[in-house]
């Protein structure tokens, strides 16, 4: 990577580049949840290069892809027609607008996350539905890089979210990490209701470009761990709500 390059995926995450069996599998789970508001109007809020605007729009949805970085935005024009360049917290849409909503690993880059979610509930209708993945504290390793002594050091930091907030933050100022708790207080007092709240292992398909069997096992391990209580030690927090 450029230092341009490295300053975006500070300031941006880096978004799905390739189609992968871990994109595959979280499509599959987004239309579970999702059920028949896949086939009405969806929107993804903060959508990278636009990949899972077009896979959505191959199953049936009236897809629209927001994105705040401009050349992204450009780029996801590749896979969906319909891009706007905009703000999550400040969305130029009409209330009340879209059956879905995916926030996928975005609301800890934006600048103001309550208000993002906030601006997901008020162009949510009535009954629908708002997917979100975001990464979790208690995940072993800060997956987004850190900082350190003013350079950006890009990759998997081991054991980061694991200090005292005030530490973690000065490591990764760039990026949010979230319990289960502050990420309920971003819904507090909005006409919501909780439809599942889980957490998650990755796909860890570069584990497997390089590793073969080997990486498909400890794929396997991990995932098998979402039905213990281990699951609490997963890569993002999967979490479905609905508007009232």
């Amino acid at each position: 990577m450029t230092e341009r390059d490295l300053n975006k995926a500070a300031l941006r995450g880096e978004p799905s580049y390739v189609w992968r069996d871990g994109q595959k599998r979280r499509l599959a789970m987004i239309a579970k949840f999702a059920e028949t508001r896949m086939q009405g109007a969806v929107l993804e809020n903060g959508c990278g290069v636009g990949m899972y605007v077009e896979k959505m729009h191959e199953l049936g949805a009236d897809a629209i892809g927001l994105e705040f970085d401009f050349e992204r935005a450009n780029d996801a024009k590749n896979h969906a027609t319909k891009i706007i360049n905009a703000a999550g917290e400040f969305l130029p849409l009409p209330a009340s607008t879209f059956d879905l909503i995916l926030s996928h690993e975005v609301i800890e880059h934006v600048q103001d996350d309550r208000a993002a979610v906030r601006e997901m509930t008020r162009v949510l209708k009535r009954g629908g539905r708002m997917i979100i993945f975001c990464p979790n504290r208690s995940y072993p390793f800060e997956t987004h890089g850190v900082f350190w002594r003013g350079k950006y050091y890009f990759g998997n930091k081991p054991l980061v979210n694991y200090l005292p907030r005030k530490w973690r933050d000065k490591l990764a100022p760039h990026v949010r990490v979230y319990s289960k708790n502050d990420l309920q207080k971003l819904f507090e007092g909005l006409p919501i209701k909780f439809v599942e709240r889980t957490v998650i292992f990755g796909a860890y398909d570069n584990l497997i470009a390089r590793f073969g069997a080997f990486g498909k096992f400890i794929r396997a391990a991990l995932q098998w761990l979402e039905s213990t209580p281990l699951k609490v030690f997963g890569l993002s927090h999967f979490w479905v709500i609905e508007k009232e």
